[in-house]
C-alpha cells in the first residue's frame, strides 16, 4: 500500500514545504556527491510521488499545480534574459544567430520527421510537438553548466540557444496546433493567422517596453533600492499574464525578451538583482522538476512501445546533430566545439509542461496521438537529463573544454610578493594568473614568464578574455586596501566565500576602520600586511615548498619552520587550499605544504 493511501492526502501547505525541502536537499546532496542535481531531483520526484505515493501534485495542490509550473518557467526564463548580455557573446555571436535562426527551423523540421518516422505519431501530433522540441531547456542548461564548469565559448553558446529557443519553441507549438484547428475545427486561416500575429506581436512589444520602463524607472531612481526586486517580481508576473491572455505561451517570449532588455540596459543594480533571481530560479526549478516527476503516471508510460526507444535515439543522435552541424557550418568554431554542442541537447522542465497542454488539446479535436505526446515528452526529458548529467563533464574534459581539473589561483595585484608566489605556485603545477590594473606593476611577472592580464579584474574585458573557471580561489594582493576589499567583495558570490582572500589591511586593528564580516575576503598569510610580506622578501626571506613523508611529518616540519607562514597546502591529489588566519591544518603522506620561510643560516 503507498504510503500517501494510509497517511491521506497532503494538505497544500504540507506540499509546498516538502517540495521546497526534498528539492533543495536533492541539490545540495548533488553537491556533496559531486552528482549530477538534475538527475537526484529527478529521482527524488519520482520516489516521492508514482513510487511511495506520498505526494501526488493533482491530490495534494488541483488545481494550482499548471499556474505554478507556468509562473515557475516564466521567472526561470526571465532570469535567464537577465544573464543575456550581447557583450559577453563575443566570439560567440555568429553561432548563436545561427543556432536561432537556422537551427530552430531545422530542429522543428528533423524533430517532426523523428516523431513520425521514429515514435509513428501522424502528421499533425508530429508537427505540434516537433515545435516544442526545439527547446533544449534553461532549467537543465543551467545547472549543467554550474557542475560541468565548461569553457566560456561553448557554454555561452549552448545558454543562449536554450533560453532564446524557448519562447520559440513554444510559439512554434501554438503556430503548429492552429493549423491543426484551422483543418480539424472549422476556423479559418485567416483567423489563424491574424491570432498569431497579433499575440507574437504584441508578446514582442509588451516585452520590450516593460524592459524598457523598468530600466528608465531604476536609472531615474522612480523605485527605491529595497522595492526593486518586488517590482521586478511583479512586472514579471504582469507581463506574462497579459501576453498569456492575448494568445497562449506567447508570455514566455514577452518576458524573455523582457530579462534580455533590462540585462542590456546596464543598470547600477544589475549584479544585485540578477544574484537574487539566481537565487529564485535554484527554488524554481527544484520545485517544478518535483512536481513533474512526482505527478508522473506510470499508466501513461505503459502506452508507449518499442517505438519510442527509436525515437529517442533518433532525437539524440541524428536530430540534434544533423540541426547543430548543419547550423554551424561556415563559423569559426573549432571542430570539437561543434561535436560537444551537437550532442548536448538535454531537455527540461518547458518541453514537459507545454508537450502535456498540447497533448490534451490535440486529443479534445479527435487526434488520437495527442494521448501520446505528454509520456514520450517524460521519456525525452528524463534519457537526455540523465544521459547529460553524467557524461557532459566527461566528455568536455576528454575534448579539452572544460577548465582546468584542479582550479588554481588568481593573484589581484603585481608586485614582488605576488610574483614570487606565483613562481612559486608554477613549480607546484598550480594554474596561476596575475592581474592588474596598472600594466607596469606586470613587469617582474612578465619578466618571469607568468600568464598576466593587465586590466581591472572586474571589468567586462576580465570576464571576456579571462577563463575565470580555471581559477577556483582569488587572493587580493594590491597595495590599495579598499580596491582588495571591492574585489573580494564583489567576486565573493562568483567564487564563494570559502574561496576568496586577501592581505590584511594597514588600519584593519583600529576600531574606527574595522569593516563589518560581509565585506571583503578572509585573511590571508597570518594576517599580515602586503607592506610587511615585502618587507619579509627584502630581508631574504623564500617561498619553499616542502612534502610530507611517512618519515617526515607535519610535526617535523612545524619543528623546523617555527617562524615560517604557512600560505598553502596541496593535497595528493592536486586539491589546493589556502590558510585562514586560525586555520588548523592536518598533515599525511604526500600532502605539499608552501610557506615564506626566513633565510637558511649558514
Amino acid at each position: 500500500m503507498a504510503i500517501a493511501s494510509a497517511a491521506g492526502a497532503l494538505d497544500p501547505v504540507s506540499a509546498f514545504a516538502l517540495v521546497g525541502a526534498v528539492g533543495v536537499g536533492a541539490q545540495w546532496a548533488a553537491w556533496r556527491l559531486n552528482l549530477p542535481a538534475i538527475v537526484l531531483m529527478l529521482i527524488a520526484g519520482v520516489l516521492l510521488g508514482p513510487v511511495f505515493g506520498i505526494f501526488d501534485p493533482d491530490r495534494d495542490i488541483g488545481a494550482l499545480k499548471g499556474p505554478m509550473i507556468s509562473i515557475a518557467v516564466a521567472i526561470i526564463l526571465f532570469e535567464g534574459g537577465l544573464t543575456l548580455n550581447f557583450h559577453s557573446l563575443n566570439d560567440a555571436a555568429k553561432g548563436v544567430r545561427r543556432l536561432v535562426i537556422i537551427g530552430a527551423p531545422l530542429g522543428w523540421l528533423t524533430s517532426t520527421l523523428a516523431l513520425h518516422y521514429g515514435a509513428g505519431l501522424g502528421w499533425e501530433a508530429s508537427a505540434v510537438f516537433g515545435g516544442i522540441m526545439i527547446v533544449t531547456g534553461p532549467t537543465v542548461i543551467a545547472p549543467l553548466l554550474r557542475s560541468a564548469r565548461l569553457s566560456r565559448r561553448p557554454a555561452a553558446l549552448l545558454q543562449w540557444e536554450a533560453i532564446v529557443n524557448d519562447p520559440i519553441g513554444a510559439l512554434a507549438a501554438v503556430l503548429a496546433f492552429e493549423v491543426v484547428v484551422v483543418m480539424n475545427a472549422g476556423i479559418t486561416v485567416p483567423e489563424a493567422v491574424f491570432d498569431l500575429v497579433i499575440g507574437i506581436g504584441f508578446a514582442t512589444a509588451l516585452g520590450l517596453a516593460a524592459g524598457w520602463l523598468i530600466a528608465r524607472a531604476f536609472f531615474k531612481a522612480w523605485v527605491p533600492e529595497y522595492m526593486k526586486v518586488p517590482v521586478l517580481f511583479v512586472s514579471v508576473l504582469a507581463v506574462f499574464a497579459a501576453s498569456d491572455a492575448i494568445l497562449h505561451e506567447s508570455g514566455l517570449l514577452a518576458v524573455t525578451l523582457m530579462g534580455i532588455w533590462i540585462a542590456n540596459a546596464g543598470l547600477p543594480s544589475y549584479e544585485e538583482l540578477r544574484r537574487f533571481k539566481e537565487h529564485a530560479t535554484v527554488l524554481l526549478v527544484s520545485g517544478v522538476f518535483i512536481l513533474l516527476a512526482a505527478g508522473l503516471d506510470f499508466g501513461e508510460l505503459k502506452t508507449l512501445d518499442w517505438r519510442a526507444v527509436v525515437f529517442v535515439l533518433a532525437v539524440v543522435l541524428i536530430a540534434r546533430p544533423l540541426t547543430v552541424l548543419t547550423s554551424l557550418i561556415g563559423t569559426d568554431l573549432p571542430a570539437k566545439e561543434r561535436a560537444f554542442i551537437a550532442f548536448t541537447g538535454p531537455r527540461g522542465v518547458v518541453l514537459v509542461a507545454v508537450a502535456g497542454l498540447f497533448g490534451d488539446r490535440l486529443a479534445e479535436l479527435g487526434i488520437a496521438d495527442g494521448r501520446l505526446v505528454g509520456p514520450l515528452a517524460f521519456v525525452l526529458v528524463a534519457t537526455t537529463v540523465v544521459f547529460h548529467g553524467f557524461t557532459l563533464r566527461p566528455i568536455a574534459t576528454a575534448l579539452g573544454l572544460t577548465g582546468a581539473a584542479q582550479p588554481g589561483l588568481l593573484l589581484v595585484g603585481g608586485n614582488r610578493f605576488t610574483t614570487g608566489f606565483a613562481e612559486a605556485l608554477r613549480k607546484a603545477k598550480v594554474p596561476v594568473v596575475l592581474t592588474d590594473p596598472n600594466w607596469s606593476h606586470l613587469r617582474g611577472a612578465r619578466a618571469a614568464g607568468l600568464p598576466t592580464f593587465p586590466g581591472d579584474i572586474l571589468s567586462e574585458a576580465a570576464e571576456n578574455h579571462l577563463e575565470l573557471l580555471d581559477y577556483g580561489t582569488i587572493v587580493a594582493s594590491t597595495d590599495n586596501d579598499a580596491y582588495n576589499t571591492l574585489v573580494t567583495t564583489d567576486l565573493s558570490p562568483e567564487f564563494g566565500r570559502d574561496h576568496v582572500y586577501q592581505v590584511a589591511r594597514e588600519k584593519d586593528t583600529s576600531a574606527r576602520h574595522v569593516l563589518p564580516a560581509s565585506l571583503g575576503g578572509r585573511a590571508f598569510a597570518r594576517g599580515l600586511t602586503l607592506r610587511e610580506l615585502e618587507a619579509k622578501l627584502a630581508q631574504g626571506w623564500e617561498f619553499r615548498m616542502t612534502r610530507l613523508t611517512a618519515e617526515y611529518t607535519l610535526e617535523n616540519w612545524r619543528a623546523d619552520m617555527a617562524e615560517a607562514i604557512l600560505l598553502i597546502v596541496i593535497q595528493p591529489s592536486g586539491k589546493i587550499r589556502l590558510l585562514y588566519k586560525g586555520d588548523n591544518i592536518k598533515g599525511g603522506e604526500d600532502v605539499r605544504l608552501m610557506a615564506l620561510a626566513p633565510p637558511v643560516s649558514s
